[in-house]
């Protein structure tokens, strides 16, 4: 299994549309084959960024959710908070 971690930084004034957003594409999420979940984070020194983790089997399993119809209703309901280009990375745990 590997985690993915997806930075965010929303427009000012967008927090609460983005977790309300983020809430309501995790039925998206959880169809989607591969993943285990997502947890939503919220920077307590930085009121506009946002931590989004993803667990998903593998990393092309993230990758075919990129392609898929689903993700674009994710993109449609939160992109226009998006104050720049999400910085995504995978991780493996390794302690």
């Amino acid at each position: 299994m590997i985690t993915e971690f997806a930075e965010i930084e929303v427009k000012p004034g967008t927090e609460q549309k983005f977790r309300d957003g983020v809430e309501s594409c995790k039925p998206l999420f959880a169809r989607a084959p591969g993943c285990h979940g997502l947890e939503l984070h919220h920077a307590i020194e930085h009121p506009q960024q946002f931590l989004l983790v993803i667990k998903w089997d593998a990393v092309e399993d993230h990758i075919n959710m990129t392609k898929s119809p689903d993700f674009q209703t994710w993109r449609a309901t939160v992109g226009e908070c998006f104050a720049g280009k999400p910085k995504v990375y995978h991780a493996n745990k390794v302690v």
